[in-house]
């Protein structure tokens, strides 16, 4: 090991042992993320959320008393010479063991009518899966942290009609004994760009190749527009972020005017609930 990757090493358990360190093992024991005889697939796509994941599952692995495996999955679906290059560069590094395999994805969605978002993100989430099966593990870890989980739940409200957010872990319908977890969940972005700023380090940004079409870029857009109205909520009530990230583990059904179970399940209504209620409260 090169001083450059042991002082990234470092970083994460000295100098960010609060905000990062103490977040990523908080998130795995509040939510049960990784357990005895687990083998992840930490995957990969290059981005500044992702390599830190990886580096935290490698301590992780050397500090932790729970037995598990990891890989290190990264697909292209597409990148250019350059992009993969800093991929590979970053990993060297950074010391992290990546296995990369090919997706000709960007190629068939841009051939495809609408928005590609949607289409490119299911297909991602299935070859990931298919790749970490193929590689005999049981889960996949994604670098979603605490800001994407709040500015999804405000997408899904202002944008969507619904309260929805990322959860911190899931189970796949299609991959029979496959879970997908969020390891970075209450992590804040802004620490993970301090980490590596800290380190000189430089990530690929979105490498996709319809950012500056529109349909991509009206979705950029809205994520950015949520990002600056938190912002600016916080001017007046700086745990306003945190308070929404609170809301979504404090939720009262009492005081929902409907609600499901889950994706595809009947709505119950207000009145259906009102009545029920009535039917069995106390004379």
């Amino acid at each position: 090991m090169d001083e450059r990757q042991a002082e990234i090493e470092k970083s994460i358990v000295k100098k960010f042992k609060k905000t990062i360190w103490h977040r990523f093992v908080g998130a795995l024991k509040d939510y049960e993320l990784i357990n005895e005889g687990d083998k992840v697939a930490v995957c990969i796509s290059g981005g500044k959320d992702s390599m830190l994941l990886a580096k935290c599952v490698q301590e992780l692995k050397r500090r932790s008393k729970v037995n598990f495996d990891a890989e290190f999955i990264v697909m292209n679906p597409g990148y250019n010479k350059e992009n993969i290059d800093r991929i590979v560069s970053n990993a060297e590094i950074m010391g992290i063991p990546i296995r990369i395999f090919d997706a000709n994805i960007f190629n068939y969605v841009y051939k495809q009518e609408g928005s590609p978002c949607y289409l490119c993100a299911r297909m991602r989430r299935g070859y990931l899966y298919k790749e970490a099966q193929s590689l005999g593990c049981n889960k996949i870890a994604l670098g979603h942290h605490f800001n994407d989980v709040i500015e999804t739940t405000m997408l899904n409200m202002m944008y969507g009609a619904q309260i929805k957010t990322m959860l911190p872990k899931l189970r796949s319908t299609n991959y029979a004994g496959m879970e997908l977890i969020r390891p970075l969940y209450l992590i804040r972005e802004e620490d993970i760009i301090a980490w590596a700023r800290y380190n000189s380090l430089s990530f690929i940004q979105c490498a996709c190749r319809f950012t500056e079409q529109t349909a991509h870029g009206e979705n950029i857009s809205k994520r950015k527009e949520m990002k600056e109205l938190i912002e600016h909520m916080k001017q007046s009530n700086p745990a306003a972020d945190l308070n929404i990230f609170r809301s979504l583990h404090n939720v009262n059904l009492s005081q929902i005017v409907s609600f499901r179970e889950s994706d595809g399940i009947e709505l119950v209504s207000f009145p259906e609930k009102y009545n029920s209620d009535c039917d069995n409260s106390e004379i």
